[in-house]
């Protein structure tokens, strides 16, 4: 099973793009973040002649995450993280895909810091580690993925220096990923690349992408269950670098585990 995570930066300007890399990459799961567009004006029947079924949580202008399966259609389970029912902003969703939990999430960014969106990053970190706490012993294969908004250590971005205020980078944001592993999750594409990882994001500043000057902020974490079936980890980086890209590129992961 192949699942992969990827950050479209605006699905209905994108979609092309993003259609071009279900084509060519066939993922059987993906999962999307920053929709940017409210569920009404989702393009759910291109994704659905692509050969997809969707989960979807739209938000006008922002956010918005989604969770496509391929040729069959995922079982929803809940939207939002537990505890911040009455959060308008939509980053959370899940879904189980044949026997697998799938968590698809868009972690708030907490620019600038110190202030209240920073604050709400941490809060919305916190429920959602609490949420992570109780699926990591579920007994079920399970699999967290989006963008995580945080680069976890400085061998995940090509040089600190400039953005070390930046909340990315923070101590708290940092402390709080690393106790969500700490819980027993596996960070796949840092276990596949233990001798450097590939980046996810790129500026479209500063000529960054042609530079490789990125940043690791989206992760797929495996809980015990599955994180014994995982067989490749990567990140499609080439497709950071095509007309009209989002600024993130999909990562994805392969597992042994039989399609039902």
């Amino acid at each position: 099973m192949k699942i992969a995570t990827f950050n479209v930066n605006g699905i209905v300007g994108r979609l092309d793009r993003l259609l071009e890399w279900l084509a060519e990459s066939k993922p059987d799961v993906a999962c999307l973040q920053e929709l940017k567009s409210p569920d009404a004006k989702l393009p759910l029947q291109a994704l659905r002649n692509a050969g997809y079924g969707v989960a979807a949580s739209g938000q006008p202008s922002w956010n918005g995450v989604a969770i496509l399966a391929r040729e069959r259609e995922p079982m929803e389970l809940g939207r939002g993280v537990p505890g911040m029912e009455a959060d308008p902003q939509s980053r959370y969703i899940e879904a189980v895909v044949d026997g697998v939990v799938v968590g698809c999430l868009y972690l708030p960014n907490g620019n600038p810091q110190p202030g209240p969106k920073f604050d709400y990053k941490l809060s919305w970190f916190a429920r959602f580690n609490a949420h992570a706490k109780k699926l990591s012993s579920c007994g079920l294969p399970v699999v967290l993925a989006g963008d995580y908004n945080v680069v976890p250590t400085d061998a995940d971005i090509y040089n600190p220096t400039s953005w070390r205020d930046d909340a990315l980078l923070q101590p708290e944001s940092r402390a709080a990923f690393m106790h969500l592993l700490q819980q027993g999750w596996t960070d796949a594409i840092r276990a596949c690349h233990p001798d450097g990882v590939p980046y996810t994001f790129w500026t479209y500043w500063r000529d960054r992408y042609a530079r490789d000057a990125g940043l690791r902020i989206d992760h797929l974490l495996l809980n015990a269950e599955v994180a014994p079936m995982l067989r490749g980890a990567g990140v499609d980086r080439e497709v950071r670098g095509r007309p009209g890209a989002s600024d993130h590129a999909p990562a994805w992961i392969e597992l042994d585990i039989p399609r039902a």
